[in-house]
């Protein structure tokens, strides 16, 4: 299958919302406690938010015509604090590959386009978060490269 990887258009943020429910679909069923059920308005509405932010850019894949799956990736700059040194660094903020291409390189594709996007814009760092329950994506991200540098831990009550 050949994928394509390039910015996407304004006129495909709809079919961009409805990987986004994908997600949100996974998200509700993985962690019910923290995830609102349903893809209502305002979440659909967000993706406009997204599209006008100038730190922001949203990537997809495209294989024969259909975008099979995307990408938010952030420019995201934190000062130096007392206990930080400065950050600089690109934020892969939501990644999904539809449901029907998964297993097939889409993801792959994504990775490699965004990894070339950062090194081309000088940043050295690409980071993203995901949540434990999705054993999916994190095998697919550490066969990406990706390694785990910090964790969030709970204890419900």
């Amino acid at each position: 299958m050949e994928v394509k990887v390039r910015f996407a258009k304004e006129d495909e943020l709809e079919r961009i919302n409805e990987l986004r429910k994908q997600v949100n679909d996974l998200h509700v069923a993985g962690k019910p406690d923290v995830f609102k059920p349903g893809f209502g308005e305002e979440l659909r509405n967000f993706i406009h938010v997204i599209w006008n932010d100038p730190e922001q850019e949203i990537v997809v894949a495209v294989s024969e015509d259909v975008i099979c799956g995307f990408a938010v990736i952030h420019h995201i700059f934190k000062p130096e604090n007392p206990f930080m040194k400065e950050r600089d660094f690109l934020d892969i903020d939501e990644f999904c590959v539809d449901e029907k291409y998964r297993r097939t390189g889409v993801a792959t594709s994504l990775t490699t386009f965004i990894k070339e996007y950062a090194k081309e814009k000088g940043f050295h760092r690409i980071e993203l978060n995901m949540w434990e329950f999705n054993q999916g994506a994190l095998a697919f991200y550490e066969s990406a490269g990706f390694e785990t540098y910090r964790r969030y831990m709970e204890i419900l009550l």
